[in-house]
């Protein structure tokens, strides 16, 4: 059985960090990557990392977010830095298994104050 768990988020003010983690486990996993959404808003992609490490970001994070993977423990990890107000949102984390699909987390909360 495939599970999805991230944690990390919370409460930080402006120009603040967080590291958020996502372990998966149950499979074998490719792509595995950040997606979040603010309320009243869709579903934005954030970032993205194969198992050999390649990162893709949304032009909005370059810079200020890393995304960051240990294959080992089939767990990922997003470097939030220079946090703003704007990036409130519950943070979600995908997992893809060929031939399966991809997998979603419950998602971690992440308020940024001003």
């Amino acid at each position: 059985q495939v599970q999805v768990v991230e944690s990390g988020g919370g409460l930080v003010q402006a120009g603040g960090s967080l590291r958020l983690s996502c372990a998966a486990s149950g499979s074998t996993f490719g792509m595995m990557g950040w997606y979040r959404q603010a309320p009243g808003k869709q579903r934005e992609y954030v970032a993205d990392i194969t198992s050999g490490g390649v990162a893709a970001y949304a032009d909005s994070m370059k810079g200020r977010f890393t995304i960051s993977r240990d294959n080992a423990k089939n767990t990922v990890y997003l470097q939030m830095n220079s946090l703003k107000p704007e990036d409130t949102a519950v943070y979600y984390c995908s997992a893809r298994v060929s031939r399966a699909g991809t997998y979603w987390g419950q998602g971690t909360q992440v308020t940024v104050s001003s």
